[in-house]
């Protein structure tokens, strides 16, 4: 069976190896994995959001965070005080 390449600089036989890995894994151990990374990538994000904001209130970084997080629209649904965030 012929796919895309998972990515380009990975060797196929190293490719194969990992995807039959990802098929032996328990659904616990999958879950373990994206939530991980979904901790990592929110972590990032909230560094970013204070290293732009240095000198923000934990109010403001977390209103900021929802912003890049839920897009502005809806941290504004959810959150109202989004609207009184300086867009500078």
């Amino acid at each position: 069976m012929l796919h895309k390449p998972l990515a380009e600089d990975t060797d196929p036989a190293i490719e194969r190896i990992q995807i039959e890995r990802w098929r032996r894994m328990t659904p616990d151990e999958k879950a373990e994995i994206v939530t991980r990374l979904t901790q990592a990538a929110f972590e990032l994000a909230r560094a970013g959001v204070r290293h732009r904001y240095p000198g923000a209130t934990e109010r403001e970084l977390f209103l900021r965070l929802a912003v890049v997080t839920l897009g502005e629209e809806l941290a504004r649904k959810a959150y109202p005080d989004v609207s009184d965030l300086d867009r500078s």
